[in-house]
């Protein structure tokens, strides 16, 4: 049973890498929890789902792994987890795991526009609002 209705995003980022401008400010700050490295945040994360029953929504690494430990990270998802892995690269493009239909999941290539695109989308970070597009 989930003990929370807010849905929470997990960060591993590391602190000699320059921040995003990550949204410190409103609902969504309060549902972000930021960890120092990859080992932390594979912990936090089968805690969370598996032990407090958190509604985990996403995990980003932003530029905090490499792809082999995004793989490594991908292989011990609990099995209750069916939200987004982004792996966010010193350029700024992505890889992102994603469920599928059946329960499987499914890799994206993502440009650095796409990853901008998905954090303003989640209001995690500040700036422009992706979805105030006009036709």
């Amino acid at each position: 049973m989930r003990n929370r209705s807010r849905r929470v995003t997990l960060i591993a980022r590391l602190s000699n890498k320059p921040d995003f401008d990550w949204n410190y400010v409103g609902p969504a700050a309060t549902s972000v929890a930021f960890m120092e490295s990859m080992t932390v945040l594979r912990y936090a994360l089968v805690a969370a789902v598996t032990e407090v029953g958190l509604d985990v929504g996403r995990v980003l690494i932003d530029r905090a792994a490499n792809a082999e430990e995004f793989l490594e990270l991908l292989t011990v998802l609990p099995s209750e987890f069916n939200g987004d892995v982004l792996l966010i690269r010193d350029d700024g493009t992505g890889i992102m795991s994603a469920s599928a239909r059946g329960g499987d999941r499914i890799l994206y290539s993502l440009m650095a526009h796409d990853v901008r695109f998905y954090l303003e989308t989640h209001n995690l970070v500040t700036g422009r609002v992706a979805l105030a597009m006009t036709a």
